[in-house]
């Protein structure tokens, strides 16, 4: 079973995705803020993970940096989930280290299939 970490800070999100994410067979772990959830990351070894972009402590950008620059922790896949849908919104959380992007609100069907595309890069490598 899949291990995904969901750093959300906003409490209505990170129940309605876990729970969902929980019917589906994944175990879940969650971190409220960006600092929280970088140590969550190196304590939990998730297999993916969720990283709201609009968070307190650290904000997703300075996460995904800090995630991808740490040999323990850079071979997790991130997908960035933001409200901020503007041009080049994808391309910077990109830039920051994240392997995709989402947009809230989330549309699960479209999230859970890119929740298993990376999981599969993951054990196929």
């Amino acid at each position: 079973m899949a291990k995904i970490l969901i750093v959300e800070d906003n409490e209505l999100n990170r129940d309605m995705l876990s729970r969902r994410l929980i019917r589906r067979g994944y175990e879940i772990a969650l971190a409220v803020d960006g600092g929280e959830g970088l140590a969550k990351a190196d304590s939990e070894k998730p297999d993916l993970i969720l990283l709201d972009m609009s968070l307190p402590v650290m904000d997703g950008w300075q996460v995904a940096r800090a995630l991808k620059a740490s040999e323990k922790l850079k071979v997790i896949p991130v997908i960035a989930l933001t409200s901020h849908a503007m041009a080049g919104d994808r391309e910077q959380a990109l830039a920051a280290g994240c392997d995709d992007y989402d947009t809230k609100p989330i549309e699960l069907p479209r999230l859970l299939e890119k929740i298993e595309t990376h999981l599969k890069k993951g054990t196929a490598s």
